[in-house]
């Protein structure tokens, strides 16, 4: 990649710095679509201990660039974003990709449909990963971020995405019992 690609590239990536969420940070502050994708790539680094024979970089590439379609079309929540939204998002991410030298191009286009087919051991904990995401950035924020239907959905969410693996089986466990005391010292509040 020469460097004007690079510094072209980057400027479109670089605006999910400042790509909001609906989630917060522990601090108070919205958490950017950045932040969150270093979060998940974060958590496959941490866990590659636990998945002997799946290619953990590969998951970390995913978690990386699984929402830089969000750069052009916002970050809009999984419970209002509409068929019709994601397919904008689709075909905006795309229409940037063939904009990328023919080597990135071509990974970013394989990586992106081995995503969406979720076929794979490494999509499947991508996508695990990236809901999961979600409900810990919800246990750490205040939850007087949360919106109503959260309290219900923050018990379940991605809850499906945990396969057979019994150690995504356990950490989502933990997770809803996170919640759940969360939820109960608000209420003894």
């Amino acid at each position: 990649m020469k460097g004007r690609e690079l510094l072209d590239a980057l400027e479109t990536a670089l605006r999910l710095k400042d790509v909001t969420r609906h989630c917060y940070t522990a601090g108070g502050r919205r958490e950017s679509v950045a932040e969150h994708s270093w979060s998940a790539a974060l958590t496959a680094y941490f866990i590659k201990g636990e998945f002997p024979g799946v290619d953990m970089d590969k998951v970390i590439k995913m978690c990386l660039i699984h929402d830089l379609g969000e750069a052009f079309t916002g970050d809009i929540p999984s419970f209002e974003k509409s068929d019709a939204d994601e397919k904008t998002e689709e075909r905006l991410l795309a229409e940037w990709v063939r904009t990328l030298p023919p080597e990135l191009r071509a990974e970013l286009t394989a990586l992106y449909s081995e995503m969406e087919e979720k076929k794979t051991p490494e999509a499947r904990i991508y996508k695990a990963i990236d809901g999961f995401d979600a409900v810990i950035q919800h246990n750490l924020s205040d939850i007087s971020t949360w919106i109503s239907k959260e309290y219900e959905l923050n018990k379940t969410y991605a809850e499906d995405r945990c396969g057979d693996s019994a150690f995504l089986k356990e950490l989502r466990r933990e997770m809803r019992a996170d919640t759940e005391k969360k939820i109960a010292d608000a209420q003894e509040k």
